[in-house]
Parts: structure tokens; C-alpha cells; sequence
């Protein structure tokens, strides 16, 4: 983590444009994250959202975002949506019918994309493309197993099991997904994080190179992994679903090169954590590992000791540590800071 970042330099310096997640980043249902628009409002980096949420069209992220004071439109949002109808366009002729199931945002990705999306199964469907979509139901899961049975090519927008949401978790597409691939006893194609297709979209949405993007996020599995899935760097703010002690026991794919408290980190200078003779030090923090215990030897802030103690801990597990090892070592971080 961090490597290649002096700590004069803010996380933003040497990109040219970020990937931001909104769910636990930018909003929390109906409000904003603490900090979130006024920094987003004011860089000078140039923006795409990208969403998993299949359900609702990029006008009305759009909507959602400006409603805050944020200056956005659609041409600044990539969903899954979109994602999965472009994955459908590369491999069925344009204007097939295909079997939309989720929220409006589905209907009108396959229509933008040149398909006649359809609602029930019949003759001439050739794909389905399944999104999340709050009022989905068993009529139409079942209409998406018969077409697949029937032999459609099948493309989830992603496979996300759980949705938080402002009363709590909710299922997600991923749970509904499994579902039809139950009664079906196929597997559908995904397109959104952590797969890359959606980064990639994003990145051709800015007109810049991978390499040059970051990718902001708050769920390691999704955010993080599809970041670096794309052949991005990715930053995970600790403001939404995952904290530093989740962090300490990711796989690598799913490490995050920056770890900031909320987005005021990414227009701040970061200090990275340091290797030492006998572990990391980071911003007058110095914590190393000791048997079952990370052991903080000078203090500093908590976001320093969090930093330090994921190089730590990462750097055991590399080397061996098991993995319910690791989590007992997890377990003495500050997981919010």
C-alpha cells in the first residue's frame, strides 16, 4: 500500500481522472456522505460514477447527484446496466429482443444499445440481461430461466448478494441470480464490479488510460477488486461498507493502494506507510506484529495506526501467517478512523 507515494502527495497526484463508487461513498440512501460533495465539487479531476445498482437510469443518478449540488449529468454515470447491454451487443445481432429483468435502468441500457427489450418470454429472445430491481419478482425470475432453458445468452449486471440501504442489508442481485441459475442450472455472464468491464467502460467514458485512473470505493470485494480487475489503482474510503480490520485479511486482488477516513483524504497530503527494521511506521505511528498481537509502539493518529497495521498484517500473511492468525491481529486495529 502506497508504494511510490512520498508523503507530501495526495492520492490524486499522478491521475488524470478517478472511477467513484456512490453507494457508502457519495450518499447513504437519501443523503450525502459527510465531506463527499464538497470535495467531489471541487476537483479539478475529472469524474465518472459507476454503480452496480442496475435499477435506475444514469439521468436519475444524475438527478440524485445534482439534488446535493454536485455538477452532474448523465454523460458522467456508467451502470451495471449499460455494461451488460454493451456485453449483449458484442455478441448478438442489434435489435434482438431481449428479456429485461430489474429496475427501468435495464429496459433502457438494451434500448440505448439498439435491443427491444421485452418482459415476458417468447419467440425471438436471444439474451436476458438481469439487473436489481426493487420490485422484482418470482414471475420474472421465471421468465428468466425459461429463456435461458430455451438457450438465450444470459448477462447479469452483477452478483452482488447483499444491497445496504438506508433501513439496513437488503438482498441483492447476486441473490436473485442465484435463484434462476438454480432452476436453470446455468451461469451468467457478469459485467459488473468486480469484474472489469464496468471500470474499463468508465475509463473509455473519460477518454483515459486505466493506468492513469483511480478507482474509489467502499466495499473491497466490488470496488477494490474491479479497480484493480481494470488495471487501476484504487483508494477505499471508510466511510460505507468495509473498515480497516476487513482490509487487513483481503487477498491481494483486493488491496487497496489508499486508505483514507473519508474523501477529504483524497485532496490530502498522504503519508504512506514505511517499512522499519521491526515493522511500519507511518505518520509518527510504528506498529509491528509480535506473535498473536500488533503491537503499537509509538502512537500517532488512527488512520496512521489503521495504515502501519494493514502493512503489517498484509506483509505477515505474505509471508505465511494463517489466516485465523491474521484476523486475531485484525482485531487490534482501529477499523474507523
Amino acid at each position: 500500500m502506497g508504494a511510490g507515494v512520498t508523503a507530501d502527495a495526495t492520492p490524486l497526484a499522478g491521475y488524470r481522472g478517478i472511477v467513484c463508487d456512490l453507494d457508502g461513498v457519495v450518499y447513504r440512501g437519501p443523503d450525502p456522505v459527510p465531506y463527499a460533495v464538497d470535495v467531489l465539487g471541487g476537483l479539478p479531476t475529472p469524474v465518472v460514477y459507476a454503480t452496480n445498482n442496475a435499477s435506475r437510469t444514469p439521468d436519475e443518478v444524475a438527478a440524485h447527484l445534482t439534488s446535493f449540488g454536485l455538477t452532474a449529468n448523465a454523460e458522467h454515470v456508467v451502470t451495471s446496466s449499460m455494461a451488460g447491454a454493451a456485453a449483449i451487443a458484442k455478441r448478438v445481432p442489434s435489435g434482438s429482443k431481449v428479456l429485461a429483468v430489474g429496475g427501468s435502468g435495464v429496459a433502457i441500457a438494451l434500448r440505448a444499445a439498439g435491443f427491444e427489450p421485452v418482459e415476458s418470454t417468447g419467440d425471438g429472445v436471444v439474451a436476458v440481461l438481469q439487473g436489481y430491481g426493487p420490485r422484482v419478482c418470482a414471475a420474472d425470475l421465471a421468465e428468466a430461466a425459461y429463456a435461458i432453458e430455451s438457450g438465450a445468452l444470459w448477462v447479469a449486471t452483477n452478483d452482488d448478494l447483499t444491497l445496504p440501504t438506508d433501513r439496513g442489508i437488503a438482498p441483492g442481485n447476486g441473490s436473485l441470480v442465484r435463484c434462476v441459475a438454480i432452476a436453470s442450472g446455468a451461469e451468467p455472464v457478469v459485467v459488473g464490479k468486480p469484474q472489469a468491464p464496468l471500470y474499463l467502460m468508465s475509463s473509455a467514458v473519460l477518454g483515459i488510460e486505466p493506468a492513469a485512473v483511480l478507482g474509489v470505493g467502499d466495499r473491497l470485494e466490488t470496488d477494490i477488486a474491479g479497480a484493480t480487475a481494470a488495471g487501476m489503482d484504487s483508494l477505499l474510503v471508510l466511510t460505507g461498507v468495509h473498515g480497516i480490520r476487513d482490509a487487513s485479511l483481503a487477498p491481494v486482488a483486493e488491496r487497496p493502494k489508499f486508505v483514507v477516513s473519508d474523501l477529504r483524504g483524497l485532496i490530502e497530503p498522504y503519508a504512506a506507510p514505511t517499512p522499519t527494521p521491526d515493522g511500519w511506521a507511518c505518520d509518527g505511528a510504528t506498529v509491528r506484529v509480535d506473535g498473536d498481537r500488533v503491537l503499537v509502539a509509538c502512537g500517532g493518529p488512527d488512520i496512521a495506526v489503521g495504515r502501519a497495521g494493514l502493512a503489517a498484517i498484509w506483509a505477515a500473511v505474505d509471508a505465511g501467517l494463517p489466516t485465523d492468525r491474521a484476523a486475531s491481529l485484525a482485531a487490534s486495529l482501529p477499523d474507523r478512523a
